[in-house]
């Protein structure tokens, strides 16, 4: 089998055997077909595969198991999946969003794959699924579809009102020093500047989020509501999709994933804890550390329907110090 986790960031790529041997990894760029086309992005994956794949001594496999960043709807999935099958690795491909992977990595309990995910990275992005198959998703696309967040969208909103108290439209925020500062800049009129005209490429406006959370450890009062605005994003995706699965009185994980939620940013992390144990109390949140690769090779493994001991096998694989 071939497990692909393939993010805006970076791939990584695992081949495994029946028994749950790792016999072939690597790792690849980013995965962003909206912004180079499918094939041009799956060029980019096809690199890494390869490489995996040659350390495996094969040229193709039984099953691929593909998470992928920007499959946010059903129709790309189908779309993906099958420009993955023209590549001629496998005819039995299965394509699903990211944040599956991250779900199936966090779920320990490797014979019931049931719960509930929120990955906070760049974007927003919540999924669950139960064991006969049934899932929850969102669209996940941005504000078109209802998000608010993630590390981008924090970054935007803080520029926000970090201009407007400078220039007076809005209240007083430390973000209006501490902002700048980072770039080594004096104000916000020039940061303003130096994104306007190219001098800080658009790709370092994620520098910021850390920033805002470290403004808010200080109590700065709108660096806090942003940070609270987030919690309560977190909170009302994941009750969402408890709540249309019918997890919402039941025990059930909730699994917090991407660089924001793994930060364990405390008043982020205690916000989120709070309120979901006011509206979901039975949930049990819990932050993924493990790599997401994991699910990906779990989700397939599933599909598979192997015995418990190979997914403890890859599980330990990936888990154990020495990996």
């Amino acid at each position: 089998m071939l497990a692909i986790d393939a993010g805006n960031s970076k791939t990584d790529v695992a081949v495994v055997t029946a028994a749950g041997e790792v016999v072939g990894a690597a790792r690849g760029g980013g995965f962003q077909p909206p912004l180079v086309g499918v094939e041009t992005a799956v060029d980019i994956l096809a690199e890494a595969v390869d490489r995996a794949l040659a350390q495996a001594g094969r040229t193709s496999v039984g099953h691929v198991s593909a998470c992928l960043a920007n499959a946010d709807l059903p129709v790309e999935e189908r779309e993906l999946a099958a420009a993955l099958r023209r590549r001629g690795w496998s005819t039995s491909v299965d394509v699903r969003n990211d944040t599956f992977a991250i779900l199936r990595a966090g779920l320990v309990e490797d014979a019931e794959p049931r719960g509930v995910a929120v990955v906070c990275g760049a974007g927003i992005n919540c999924v669950g699924m139960l064991p006969d198959g049934r899932t929850a998703r969102f669209p996940a696309i941005g504000k078109i579809s209802g998000d608010w967040g993630g590390g981008g969208g924090l970054a935007q909103e803080a520029l926000w009102h970090a201009a407007r108290a400078e220039d007076g439209r809005g209240g007083p925020t430390a973000l209006m020093a501490t902002l700048p500062a980072h770039f080594g800049l004096p104000t916000m009129y020039a940061l303003i500047e130096a994104l306007h005209l190219g001098h800080i490429p658009p790709s370092r406006q994620h520098e910021l989020t850390p920033v805002l959370f470290a403004t808010a450890a200080a109590d700065d009062p709108v660096a806090c509501s942003l940070v609270d605005r987030m919690a309560e994003e977190v909170v009302a995706m994941s009750t969402v999709a408890l709540a249309r699965l019918g997890l919402l009185d039941e025990a059930a994980p909730v699994l917090l994933g991407g660089s924001v939620l793994a930060a364990r940013h405390p008043r982020l992390d205690d916000t989120i804890r709070t309120l979901l144990a006011d509206r979901a109390p039975k949930a049990n949140p819990r932050v993924v550390t493990e790599r997401p690769v994991l699910g990906a090779i779990l989700l397939g493994l599933d599909e598979l329907g192997t015995p418990a001991k190979v997914h403890a096998r890859v599980r330990d694989h990936y888990t154990t110090p020495h990996h």
